[in-house]
This record gives C-alpha cells, structure tokens and sequence, in this order.
C-alpha cells in the first residue's frame, strides 16, 4: 500500500516568511553592532570631553578671581573704616565721638545757622606714614616763606561776616560756645614746649576743597569737596609743612582721607592716625588739625585779610573741652597756645585770625597739649588765597616758639 501526504501550500508560505524575517534581523543587529564598534574605537575621550571640562574649569576660575578680587576690594574699604572705627573707642564714649563727628555735618549741611545777627555775608565783591620733604607736592616756590614783617594788613569786608566773640585776653578774643566760664588765669598764655621743632599736621575731613578758579580746576566729589590732594585742604597743610621746613622745622604732614569713603567717623578713624604717628613721633607737642570752614550753605563766604599787596585767607582756631562728657585733660594748655600764636600773629599780621572759638566737643585734641584745629578759609576762598596765608602762619609760629 503506498502513502501519499498532501503538502499544504499556504503553510509553506508562512514558514518561509517567518525564516526571511529572522534572518533580516540577524543582519540589522549584525550592522548595528559593528557601527557601534566602529564608533567606540573612533572616540577620543581626551581629547574631547577632557579638553571640553578643562575649558570650562578655567573659565570658571577666571570668573571667581574676577569675583574674589572685587569682593576682597570692598571687604578691605570696608575693614578700613570698621577698624578704626571700632578699635579706639567702644559704648558710650564712642556715641559721643559720633556726635562730635556731626557737628560738623550740620554745619556743612546748615551753615547759615552760624550766621548770627550782624554777621550777614555782604554782596560786596570781592599706609598711614607721615610725608617726607622729599615726596610731598607741589614744593613751595623758593621765596614762599619769605614776608616783610612789618606790614600794613586790613581785614577784608567785601564776602565776609562780622566777628562776633564773648571774651578777650590783651589783643585776642575768644568765642566761648562751651559750657565753661572764663577767667584769665584760663586765657593766660603761660606754657612751654619742650619739643620746639616737630609739628605734626593732619586732616579730619581730607577732602574739604574751595571755589574752583580758572588755574585750580579740580574733579569734584561732592559739595565744595575733592579726592584729590593737590586742590583739597591737603594742599594747604602741605603748603604749611613746607613753609616750616623752611625754617628748619620737622614738618609731618600726614594726608590719610579719614572722610572717605564714608564720612561719618571721620574723627575716630583721625584719631587712629594721631596715635601711631605719636607712637613713632613721641616728642610731638604740637598736632594742628587742619581744616577749611564748614560754612558749606553760604558758598561766597570768603574772610580775606591783605597784607601788604596780597590778598589772603583768613584762619580761625577751634579749641575742643571737655564740657561734651570726653576725658580731656589737656583743654586749657591748647586753649592758652591758641591764645598765644594769636596774639603773636595780632603783633606782626593784624587780622590774620578770626577770634578762636571754644566748644564743648573734644575733637581729638586730648592727644597734646599743643593740640588745635586750625581752619583756613571758606568755601568762597580760592586754594590759591589760603595756601598764601600759610608763609604768614608759619612765620608767627616760628615768632612763638623762638620766645617760647
């Protein structure tokens, strides 16, 4: 018997197909895998993403040191003023060094206040170490120390104000706004100093400046004020160091900017400055503070004194007490030098000083008791009028401490 099996043609199909398709897969997935291969063996992982992340790790270095340095600039600005600041004085005592600080300010800020009756302005016209000689600018013109005493002077009255004072020793008179009353054993100028030939000159508020003139233009930083130590009342005290270096004195002029940046503090952080340079200049009786009248409201205010055929500024000591609640030992011995180069100056410059002025805030002149502001001139003087009045005041004191 013979068998027979009967093929079915559409099964067959389906077989075929199905054998197709896997091996269809088997070649994409062969192709695949030597693509990736290929691929794996081409790549430079150094040269790529290392050089990549190196890149961007230099990037971001250079834009923390940008950061960094700016950070630390501000963070030494402001550890400049908060040490000095902070290290001097503590509680109560500093709050009232503040307000000595802001007396000041109101007075910039309100100086009409001052202008009492009879004193109207006419409208008429008119690293904290001290400068060598060597390295201070601009030097004194070699004839800059030289006067002709005697001379004829006149106060002029064109842009000034009418001198108003409470007290007088002899030739000099005296504003008493402290809390004091004067006798004249107080006024008397009976002191000596042993150190005749070392004065120290300092600025509480640095970048005080005046009018601006054709020949003294100055990049201003404010109301009648100036960074730049060449227009500034720094010029003047370099003006005095140079006249009295003269004159065989050793003049220590020091320009530190103790109101800027900021100017509240400005007598606490002057005060650091006095100490270490009295720390290093032991014998220093004389410390002048030197300023130019806050009278920042009334801009055409300008006391001018002539001597002779020049015109110049005229000066005004400020004598600190004790009357504010400071310790100030020595008040009366800076009040009776005043007393005395203002008397001196009467003798050979008539004028030359307005009438001292005493006040209940210390002002940092407990450091001497040869200590004194000296202002020159006002916001309408010109640099050029009271860097002139300073071969006058040098020539007085050189008078004072020849009889001394």
């Amino acid at each position: 018997m013979v068998r027979l099996a009967v093929i079915n043609l559409k099964t067959l199909l389906k077989s075929l197909m199905r054998v197709i398709v896997i091996v269809l897969v088997l070649a994409m997935v062969v192709k695949f895998s030597k693509l990736t291969y290929q691929g794996a063996k081409n790549f430079d992982l150094g040269s790529v993403s290392l050089k990549n992340s190196l890149e961007m790790m230099k990037d971001n270095v250079r834009i923390s040191a940008c950061f960094e340095k700016e950070q630390k600039e501000k963070r030494n600005d402001l550890k400049k003023i908060l040490v000095a600041e902070l290290a001097v004085f503590s509680g109560a005592e500093e709050e009232i060094m503040e307000k000595e600080n802001q007396e000041e300010v109101l007075e910039f800020e309100n100086g009409e206040n001052r202008v009492e009756e009879n004193q109207e302005i006419k409208d008429e016209p008119a690293v904290q170490v001290p400068e060598t000689q060597e390295n201070q600018i601009p030097q004194s013109n070699e004839n800059s120390t030289q006067t002709n005493a005697p001379v004829t002077t006149t106060v002029i009255q064109a842009n000034n104000k009418k001198d108003i004072f409470t007290d007088t020793y002899q030739t000099v008179q005296i504003k008493n706004e402290s809390k004091y009353a004067l006798t004249e054993a107080m006024v008397t100028p009976d002191v000596s100093y042993q150190d005749k030939k070392d004065i120290l000159i300092y600025h509480t508020h640095t970048c005080e400046s005046y009018t601006q003139t054709e020949n003294e233009r100055y990049l201003s930083t404010g109301n009648f004020r100036t960074t730049d130590l060449n227009h500034s009342v720094a010029r003047v005290g370099t003006e005095l160091a140079n006249c009295l270096a003269g004159k065989g004195y050793t003049a220590i002029h020091d320009t530190t900017y103790h109101d800027y940046p900021a100017y509240t503090g400005s007598y606490t952080r002057s005060l650091s400055t006095v100490k270490n340079l009295l720390n290093t200049y032991q014998s220093v009786d004389c410390v002048f503070d030197v300023h130019r009248d806050a009278l920042g409201s009334n801009s055409n205010y300008a006391p001018c004194v002539q001597i002779g055929e020049e015109q110049v500024a005229q000066l005004m000591f400020v004598i600190g007490t004790d009357g504010g609640g400071l310790d100030h030992p020595n008040w009366n011995a800076n009040l009776k030098l005043a007393v005395k180069v203002q008397q001196k100056a009467n003798e050979m410059y008539p004028g030359l000083f307005k009438p001292i002025i005493l006040r209940n805030s210390r002002y940092n002149q407990h450091v001497t008791k040869g200590a004194a502001i000296i202002e020159v001139g006002a916001t309408g003087n010109t640099l050029e009028q009271c860097t002139g009045s300073m071969k006058y005041l040098a020539e007085v004191m050189d008078a004072v401490m020849k009889e001394n």
